[in-house]
């Protein structure tokens, strides 16, 4: 062993027994890009079992010999359990351990989607989707967080394009497989084909994951000070409040809204729960909740930017679909595949959206990406009932490259003021407004197209008149038609008549579809003016002199 000490060699080296060397080799890391894949994994099954699962709803109802309205608690039983558990994953991860939870949440996840698979009943069907949001509600934001913990800030924008990736390409891919699965084999598969990316994951999880030393450190120090508590109104208030309105906002439409006493109900819950966890977690000194967080201006933009996000992404998602078949003649896997283009394109812009932060900056960024998806929003109203598939590709294209821009540079405006031990509530945060945006979003378009389809037909109906020249015209043409193909006069005025009331249905809800595209614009572009409150922040997504 040379007698020179090297720099960073401790004073005690000299000491040692020539034959032991001074300095151990160092360990190995493990490339933040498998830690990385492997928690986006379980993070896309579980977005892309959601997707799925909404295609399957007829399959499923006529499976379990039960009406489409009863199917629906399916979706509504999962995103209750889901909604709950999703602010709550950063003090569950605490309590835990942010490895160990994770595991959990990939291990019941899977378990419940076999249980699902086997489900004999509706009953026991909805109980094992509860348990399946349970443990998907916990994914996401503890993935956040170990991505946050995992790159650092330089690296940071990388890290959540992949995750970008995720989000927005599973809702996309999940109706076409999802028909093609329940199609050629049964809906019991929608969950089963979770079991094998579950095992896997966990696998990965268990050989590459480990806590953050910080994380440990500030884990540690809370039970050591006991203020490692159960925050049990926290827990009871916020679980309760969000429940509540994930039942509003799920079963509104269908209940007629404030008409109904049952919506009226958990409304009244929901709100005064909300009250009640927000006072109370704001004083309390180890909330399960932080939202002394959206305290500072940045990460509550950034939150502000999630919910519109979401609000229009899923809201579009759930009309594009409706809107082809409905519209324009499509089969449910078709209409699926329309959605295709927009995951390509975010795919294809990611590392190029990554390279460009730096210099453009996170307001460019963000400015550009809500008035680039707004105009993807007004692209589609512009359609009429001779568009074909190339123009509907364009315009999803158009709205992923508003969507590429949109969710990395807001990722990294929420974390850029926070200190490290702060991530994992933080991401909670984050995830709890992204979804609850897309609730918004679902319920918002539901309602609006159900509404605006009544005035749009109430308006249609009354030019539908023995009083109106075109229409005798039209309705004259019809009867002559049918008279031609083999009918009675007396049948085929009444076919000629059956006729052009579907028309006329067909016509008010194209006119809706395309009423409540426009407002989604309208609401999306709100994002670009709330660039300019952005504050500075060090790093290198702003270093762009933004």
């Amino acid at each position: 062993m040379s007698e020179t000490l090297t720099a960073n060699a401790p004073l005690v080296a000299n000491t040692a027994p020539r034959s032991m060397p001074a300095v151990p080799a160092p360990k190995v890391g493990i490339n933040p890009w498998f830690i990385a894949i492997t928690v986006t994994l379980a993070t896309f099954m579980e977005l892309l079992d959601t997707a799925i699962a909404n295609v399957s709803l007829p399959h499923i109802a006529g499976g379990l010999a039960v009406s489409a309205d009863e199917s629906t608690w399916v979706l509504t039983s999962y995103l209750v359990s889901n909604a709950v558990v999703l602010p709550l994953s950063a003090w569950l991860s605490r309590i835990f351990g942010r490895k160990r939870y994770y595991m959990i949440c990939v291990a019941v996840f899977t378990v419940s989607s076999l249980l699902c698979g086997f489900a004999p009943s509706l009953g026991s069907l909805i109980f094992f989707r509860v348990l399946q949001g349970v443990g998907g509600g916990g994914l996401a934001p503890v993935e956040q967080a170990i991505l946050v913990d995992t790159f650092p800030p330089a690296k940071r924008a990388a890290a959540f394009a992949l995750y970008s990736m995720a989000i927005v390409t599973a809702p996309a891919i999940g109706p076409p497989l999802g028909g093609w699965i329940t199609d050629n084999w049964s809906w019991r598969w929608v969950f089963f084909i979770n079991i094998p990316i579950g095992i896997v994951s966990l696998l990965l999880t268990s050989r590459l994951l480990s806590d953050p030393p910080e994380f440990k450190r500030e884990v540690e120090s809370a039970r050591r000070d006991g203020k490692l508590k159960i925050d049990g109104w926290g827990i009871f208030s916020v679980a309760l409040a969000f429940a509540c309105l994930e039942v509003v906002l799920d079963r509104g439409q269908t209940e007629d809204w404030f008409e109904s006493n049952f919506i009226i109900f958990f409304f009244a819950v929901a709100m005064a729960a909300l009250v009640f966890a927000i006072v109370w977690e704001w004083r309390h000194s180890d909330p399960v909740v932080e939202i002394r967080l959206l305290a500072d201006r940045n990460f509550a933009l950034a939150n502000i930017f999630y919910f519109l996000f979401g609000f229009t992404l899923y809201g579009s998602t759930v009309l594009i679909p409706q809107m082809l078949q409905r519209s324009f003649g499509y089969t449910a896997t078709d209409a699926g595949l329309v959605l295709g283009p927009g995951a390509f394109v975010i795919v294809m812009l990611a590392p190029v959206v990554v390279r460009i932060l730096p210099k453009v900056g996170v307001k460019g960024l963000i400015g550009f990406g809500y008035f680039v998806f707004a105009l993807a929003m007004w692209y589609y109203a512009s359609f009429t009932l001779a568009t074909d598939y190339r123009h509907e590709a364009w315009a999803r294209a158009l709205q992923g490259l508003g969507i590429a821009t949109l969710f990395v540079p807001v990722s990294q405006l929420a974390y850029s003021n926070l200190p490290k031990q702060k991530n994992s509530k933080a991401s909670s945060l984050t995830n709890l407004f992204r979804n609850q945006g897309g609730s918004f979003g679902i319920a918002f378009v539901t309602t609006l197209l159900a509404r605006r389809t009544q005035y749009h037909q109430t308006v249609l109906v009354a030019h539908s008149t023995p009083f109106d020249a075109r229409y005798q015209r039209f309705l004259g043409n019809l009867t002559e038609y049918f008279s031609a193909h083999g009918f009675t006069h007396a049948d085929a005025v009444v076919h000629a008549q059956a006729r052009t009331f579907d028309l006329l249905q067909r016509q008010a809800a194209y006119l809706a579809f395309m009423d409540c595209f426009t407002a989604l614009g309208w609401f999306v572009l709100l994002g670009a003016p709330l660039v300019f409150l952005i504050r500075r922040f060090k790093g290198a997504a702003a270093s762009g002199g933004h």
